[in-house]
């Protein structure tokens, strides 16, 4: 029995890198974010057209991993009622709900999940004073969603339905491999998380939400300039019908992702080896093995162990 829905988007990912200078001059220059905070060796960034006070927090460190992946709620009373539902079935806490220390402050607290993962829930952050993306104007207007690699796909999906509500849009699936995707969704948005079969628990990509079709092909022309490796895209998803362009980490420009009416929707399975399911336009290169590696990541050592505050 699936707990009712306490989340309601999407806040920041949290990711520790070696390479700090390098990611930092990335995320901040070539693909539109704003720094809007740096302490010693961390900095936290903003995309403009978003209340939340960050997108990403960069933290510089000897591994990489996936620090945390931090999620909205309505109330702090919701907040509460979610660390009481995760405490009641068995769930490791990191941090009781209490004060949130990061820019934007709030009330919140960190558990993880079932592959060891760290996940915040936050409520009364601060709201960031941010502006309407202009037309032409090629930057992130909002963090997307995050694809999450797991080892074990069906149990990962179960947990995430049962302890925070997330519900099932569509599903990415081929007669050689199964299931090996699904697209998860907390509100009428048809995915903010997807969890992806993997070999090791593992960041997938990040996606940031673009103002449209132009602002997507204008942005992902400044980083293919700039010299970085276009991993796949453009083109245009099946599941979700996004378009998509997704260093380290992959991220991903996107643009137009489905809304759906949650009262009516059925969930598809799609057979992504079909090239038309990856990709409707025929534009992006074709999905292949060395793609696919290129998603699984480093395994993450970071399993249930709790990053920095």
């Amino acid at each position: 029995m699936s707990t009712s829905r306490l989340l309601t988007h999407l806040r920041h990912v949290d990711l520790a890198v070696p390479d700090y200078d390098k990611q930092l001059d990335f995320y901040a220059g070539v693909w539109g974010l704003t720094k809007v905070a740096e302490d010693s060796g961390i900095s936290f960034l903003a995309a403009e057209g978003s209340p939340e006070q960050y997108v990403v927090r960069l933290r510089k460190a000897d591994e990489k991993r996936l620090d945390l992946v931090s999620y909205g709620a309505a109330t702090p009373a919701d907040v509460d009622t979610l660390a009481e539902q995760l405490l009641s079935t068995g769930v490791k806490l990191i941090s009781q709900p209490g004060t949130v220390s990061t820019p934007g402050g709030g009330y919140g607290f960190r558990f993880f999940d079932v592959d060891g993962r760290t996940i915040e829930v936050s409520a009364d952050v601060e709201v960031r004073r941010h502006r309407k993306i202009e037309e032409k104007e090629a930057i992130p207007v909002k963090l997307s969603h995050v694809v999450l690699n797991s080892p074990d796909l069906e149990r990962t999906r179960a947990w995430y339905e049962q302890h925070l509500g997330f519900r099932l849009s569509d599903t990415l699936s081929s007669p050689h491999m199964g299931d090996v995707m699904h697209f998860m969704r907390i509100s009428s948005q048809h995915h903010s998380m997807a969890l992806a079969k993997g070999p090791h628990t593992s960041l997938h990509h990040i996606s940031f939400e673009m103002r449209g079709i132009d602002e997507y092909m204008r942005g992902s022309g400044r980083v293919t300039r700039a010299g970085f490796t276009k991993i796949w895209g453009p083109g245009r998803h099946t599941a979700g019908d996004n378009t998509f362009n997704p260093h380290g980490n992959t991220v991903e420009y996107t643009t137009e992702l489905e809304e759906l009416d949650e009262d009516t929707w059925h969930p598809h399975v799609y057979d992504f080896s079909q090239p038309e399911v990856a990709d409707q336009w025929g534009t992006a290169n074709p999905m292949n093995e060395l793609v696919a590696k290129e998603s699984f990541n480093d395994p993450d050592r970071g399993s249930f162990v709790a990053p920095p505050v």
